[in-house]
């Protein structure tokens, strides 16, 4: 990859919380392309999502760099640099006393943007992401089902149109058939809007089936990163186990319907 297709550079970064005693990332180098879609696998406490949040500085590294777009982001305006990445949460995130269209329009409203190109904005996203506007712009995120909430979050991460969207297990807390429809969706909006996503999660199925690339970390250290196909060829257990899951879930639910079906 050369600089000028590099979107998001991680190098070398570390960083540890408990006046160093815990190393969250340890030394982690990863370049991600513009326009790629990379996803973060490991478990809990392998420094997934410290390292997302170094991208847009909610944490800062202790040492090494993150680039965005060429530039150090220790050198941007935490705020801005904030402003310009979409990010999505687990749980959507929204604010509860605001309703949809309040919700997705909070960053382009502190852009400054006009309200009546605010206004078409919501609707062009709440169009994209399948909730039709006149049903849904007036509600509050109690009125909305897991889902609908999900949908709202990915709108209003991509509504001042930002070119990067970090996405920190973004349908873990969703039913399997909302969780494969809005995992399509989003894989269709990534494509269309030419989108670089980094999505964290745990759920290596879900990896192999959403990104183009895996990047898979335990214990703070990257242990390596590639197609699916690539990192079958890698010799370190972890990964070689996390590869398997899927194949032996398959396997399982195969026998399953087999007894059933007997």
């Amino acid at each position: 990859m050369n600089d000028t297709a590099e979107a998001i550079v991680f190098d070398k970064v570390g960083k540890t919380f408990d006046n160093g005693r815990v190393k969250a990332v340890v030394d982690v180098s990863l370049r991600v392309t513009t326009g790629e879609f990379v996803a973060i696998v490991g478990g809990s406490g392998s420094g997934k999502t410290t390292l997302l949040r170094l991208a847009n500085r909610l944490l800062d590294a202790d040492h090494g760099y993150v680039r965005i777009g060429g530039q150090n982001v220790q050198q941007s305006d935490p705020i801005a640099l904030r402003r310009s990445i979409g990010y999505v949460f687990q749980s959507a995130g929204l604010f509860p006393h605001m309703t949809v269209a309040e919700n997705i329009g909070i960053t382009p409203r502190l852009l400054g943007y006009p309200e009546t190109d605010i206004a078409a904005r919501v609707d062009e996203l709440l169009t994209l992401v399948r909730l039709a506007p006149d049903n849904y712009r007036d509600r509050y995120p109690h009125e909305l089902s897991g889902g609908e909430r999900q949908r709202v979050g990915v709108a209003r991460a991509l509504a001042a149109r930002p070119r990067i969207v970090l996405m920190d297990e973004p349908f873990g807390a969703l039913d399997p058939l909302t969780r494969d429809a809005l995992g399509d969706d989003y894989v269709r909006l990534h494509r269309d809007l030419t989108l670089t996503t980094i999505m964290i999660t745990h759920d290596m199925t879900e990896a192999m089936l959403l990104a183009g690339r895996i990047a898979v970390m335990r214990e703070g250290r990257l242990l390596g990163e590639g197609t699916p196909q690539e990192l079958a060829r890698s010799d370190n257990s972890y990964i070689k186990e996390l590869l398997d899951t899927p194949r032996k879930q398959a396997a399982r639910l195969q026998a399953v319907l087999a007894d059933r079906s007997a």
